[in-house]
């Protein structure tokens, strides 16, 4: 099997160390880290250099399943166990025997299924639902979650018992703002992929403005809202022969919509606000105006003339003018390919 952990940072190459040895020992494991930072490909490295690896990995997001499903998921069920069951059920853990067994979201776990995963740590045993046969079992228990579990068990919404025998040893996954050597990376990687998948020749790389762009960016959803920023651009993208430019990191916002003035606003400066915005610099007062008029077409010029304002101001760096106007990096891309503005960087 295939497993895709690209990266050359100190962070996430201790991460994988850190795994291959673990995959030797046969104990539970706990992997904890943001949405998105990849937990489950962490956990199939465990599972494929364990010797285990001839045996299956079995996967279960416990954030998916109702309360009163997980159980039977895990530890299936007997026949007649609950209205609509007309056959014997086989669990995870059934399936999982002798292998692996992932369980992501952790922190959604109900409090009985906690108990009844504490009794398979400590004594390799369990019940189905609705049966009174105890069933032995070998599987190793791998568990995710980006939830603050020792808070939890503190509330008594996670028990501490079990976070006991889980933290034989932890993984920590570095979110992708700390592993700044891997975004480039990365994101070459998911662009050539997907260029294959829209059958594109080659990719023609990031402008210096994208690579900026990736590098400067939070990552709040790390390497998933990293893969979704980068396909999308390629999609987007019409020209095969030229870098891409543009990055939409918020698909959901629109360029029509402006973001609330108080937002960008500052109550603790002395300067006056022309100095900060281009907007107020040199635009006609009402009183200067000359009916009747082409409104569209002065709304134009105007909005053409504020933007090489900022422009001008910001020496041309494009994501300095964009916050010198209150907009995204993406929206003053769209502004100034719709008015065909020729900049210094261009």
């Amino acid at each position: 099997m295939k497993i895709n952990l690209i990266g050359e940072s100190p962070h996430f190459l201790a991460v994988l160390e850190k795994a291959s040895h673990l995959a030797q020992i046969n104990r539970p494991v706990l992997i904890l880290g943001e949405r998105g930072t990849g937990k489950e490909l962490i956990a199939q490295r465990i599972h494929y250099l364990s010797q285990r690896w001839e045996h299956p990995m079995i996967s279960l997001n416990c954030a998916a399943l109702a309360e009163g499903v997980i159980d039977s998921e895990l530890f299936g069920h007997e026949a007649g166990a609950f209205t609509g069951s007309k056959g014997r059920h086989q669990g995870r853990f059934e399936r999982a025997e002798h292998g692996s067994l992932f369980l992501d979201e952790l922190a959604a776990a109900p409090l009985n299924v906690q108990e009844k995963l504490l009794r398979v740590i400590e004594y390799g045993e369990y019940e189905r639902v609705g049966g009174s046969k105890t069933l032995k079992t070998d599987v190793r228990l791998i568990c995710a979650t980006n939830g603050d579990l020792l808070s939890m068990a503190g509330r008594h919404e996670f028990r501490a018992d079990l976070l006991d025998r889980l933290a034989f040893d932890i993984i920590h996954l570095p979110p992708l703002r700390e592993r700044t050597e891997d975004i480039l990376l990365l994101a070459e990687h998911y662009a050539i992929r997907m260029c294959h998948e829209i059958e594109r020749p080659y990719f023609a790389g990031f402008s210096q403005p994208a690579r900026d762009q990736l590098l400067d960016y939070h990552w709040p959803g790390n390497i998933r809202e990293l893969k979704n920023v980068v396909e999308r651009a390629v999609y987007q993208h019409r020209s095969v022969d030229d870098p891409i430019d543009d990055l939409v990191l918020d698909p959901f916002q629109c360029q029509w919509q402006q973001p609330p003035s108080d937002d960008y606003a500052s109550d603790e400066t002395d300067v006056h606000p022309a100095q900060n915005n281009p907007a107020s610099q040199d635009t006609p007062h009402a009183s200067d105006i000359v009916f009747p008029l082409n409104f569209r077409s002065w709304v134009d010029t105007q909005e053409r003339h504020v933007i090489m304002q900022a422009l001008t101001q910001a020496k041309y760096n494009q994501k300095n003018a964009a916050q010198l106007l209150g907009l995204s990096y993406h929206q003053l891309r769209g502004l100034i390919r719709k008015y065909q503005l020729i900049t210094k960087n261009e």
